[in-house]
């Protein structure tokens, strides 16, 4: 049996298929994220985007969320550089790093829960939408 595609194609290589497969369903990127502008750092916060579905932890409207939360960014791998906000267990940072994909992650286990089981998701941070709440009251570095 021959290794992966994710070990095997460049990101900027992959079909659509594959790309959106890389993402493990954490919702991490889903969360507001304030940077400290002197040092760089980057926070999440437990504010989750309006259109994040809590239970699920995916996109209600994923289609045309660009279109509807301004602030959205759609990922490429055309600027790998751009996937340095994401944290450190997403996929698409990892493979831009030259890094593997993590043992629990839904592609090596089959599992799509996976990601939760691990503690990985914004599951773990009970995060609130904002379209209940304006203003984040967790701040955690996770980058």
């Amino acid at each position: 049996m021959g290794k992966p595609f994710w070990e095997t194609t460049a990101l900027a290589a992959m079909s659509r298929e594959q790309w959106e497969s890389l993402c493990d369903g954490c919702a991490l990127c889903c969360l507001q994220k304030l940077e400290d502008e002197d040092t760089g750092e980057l926070f999440y916060t437990d504010l989750a985007c309006r259109l994040l579905d809590l239970e699920s932890t995916r996109c209600q409207d994923y289609q045309h969320r660009s279109k509807r939360v301004k602030d959205c960014l759609i990922l490429t791998a055309d600027e790998p550089g751009a996937l340095a906000w994401l944290p450190r267990s997403c996929a698409y940072r990892r493979l831009a790093e030259g890094k593997e994909l993590p043992s629990w992650h839904p592609l090596r286990t089959g599992d799509p829960d996976s990601v939760h089981a691990a503690g990985i998701s914004a599951r773990s941070l009970n995060p609130v939408s904002e379209r209940e709440q304006a203003e984040p009251s967790l701040y955690l570095k996770l980058s």
